[in-house]
């Protein structure tokens, strides 16, 4: 018992303090910068939009007001069977460079992509969402990188627009600061292993037709740059803005979705996680795959530890548990009823929501429940 007890506390901690410790090491003694330079080669920017008449209109005036040759940038836009105004609103931006293609049928963002990529001209194709707004020089940051004949993709880096004080918010504040902390540095000594969905770009001739069935483009893409010998690299300073998930229940439906991609990703590509055979691997296998089992590893070791109590040390181990797991519970009964402000007990709520939707992920991916196509009602 003493032993498993252990084992999942070691995995635990390597996961989230011993696999980024390693990388800052790593990083300092092999950095692998990109050999950037600016450079103007056409690009083609793809959106895949469903019932985004909230952003459609302001997301495509950001597009079209970018630090960019304007001769050199064309936009392509799918509206993927949209039930509300978004096809309207599209239809009046009159603009030689926006090309909408409406799909009547809402079959999903693969389809979608597949389709405008096969339309594109430009020799970098840029891959968005509706909601996110780009820095006037996001699309110079992104394709500086492609002077490095090594680099497939980059992926810029999300903002949020406004910080926010509720639980939510302040706890994807902190998750994503550590996340994209891990990205800069697995850019550092090699490739990131996906890129930021709202902001990334990848060489026109390296784009693959995504399985119609893919529930995360932003991950199956770059791996499958560097699985064919190209780095994914992460920049900075093409920036993209957003806000936070204000409520528990939207945060969740996103995590599950891209978990359960995760878990996808593996299937469709094993080899990535062999050594011989993949330059990732490591961090595949602590960054992704031990971050997917570390819910079973929580119960692992709650189980365990309640048979371990004929010493101090593991009663105060069984306490710190308990008192770990109340204050997130306190925060979700709290959020629930809409009483009281956030406290201290935020981040334990947020890491307990984090590791539910990895396990939800999992049920999800093994049944085949969680669809490419969009479930969004009126935005």
């Amino acid at each position: 018992m003493e032993a498993l007890f252990w084992v999942f506390f070691i995995l635990i901690v390597y996961t989230y303090a011993g696999y980024p410790f390693a990388l800052l090491v790593l990083s300092k003694w092999r950095n692998r910068p990109a050999l950037k330079a600016q450079m103007e080669p056409a690009v083609t920017v793809i959106l895949s939009a469903f019932n985004e008449q909230k952003w459609i209109e302001a997301k495509l005036f950001n597009l079209l007001n970018m630090d960019y040759p304007e001769k050199k940038i064309e936009i392509l836009v799918g509206s993927d069977g949209a039930s509300d105004a978004t096809d309207q609103i599209i239809s009046k931006v009159r603009s030689p460079r926006v090309r909408f293609f409406r799909f009547v049928s809402n079959l999903g963002k693969p389809n979608v992509l597949n389709a405008l990529a096969k339309e594109a001209h430009g020799a970098i194709l840029i891959f968005t969402d509706a909601r996110q707004e780009f820095d006037r020089k996001a699309i110079r940051m992104l394709v500086r990188n492609f002077n490095d004949p090594s680099v497939g993709c980059v992926s810029g880096e999300l903002y949020f627009r406004q910080e926010g004080s509720g639980r939510i918010e302040k706890g994807m504040d902190a998750y994503w600061r550590y996340e994209k902390f891990l990205r800069k540095k697995e850019s550092e000594i090699g490739s990131m292993l996906g890129a930021t969905g709202a902001i990334y770009a990848i060489r026109r001739e390296w784009y693959t037709e995504l399985p119609l069935n893919i529930l995360v483009d932003d991950m199956y893409l770059p791996l499958h740059i560097v699985h064919r010998g190209y780095r994914a690299v992460f920049e900075s300073e093409a920036k993209a803005f957003d806000v936070p998930s204000q409520k528990s229940n939207e945060e969740f439906k996103r995590k599950v979705r891209t978990l359960a991609g995760n878990y996808q990703v593996f299937f469709l590509l094993p080899a990535l996680l062999v050594p011989w055979k993949s330059s990732v691997a490591w961090q595949l296998f602590s960054h992704k795959l031990l971050r997917l089992l570390i819910p079973f590893f929580l119960v692992g070791i709650f189980a365990v530890n309640l048979f371990l109590l004929d010493s101090a040390f593991y009663r105060v181990s069984l306490a710190a548990q308990f008192l770990f797991y109340g204050l997130a519970l306190r925060e979700w009964l709290s959020e629930r009823m809409g009483i009281g402000k956030r406290s201290v007990g935020y981040i334990p709520y947020m890491f307990c929501l984090l590791n539910y939707c990895a396990f939800i992920g999992l049920i999800r991916f093994l049944e085949g429940r969680q669809k490419a196509a969009w479930e969004r009602a009126y935005a």
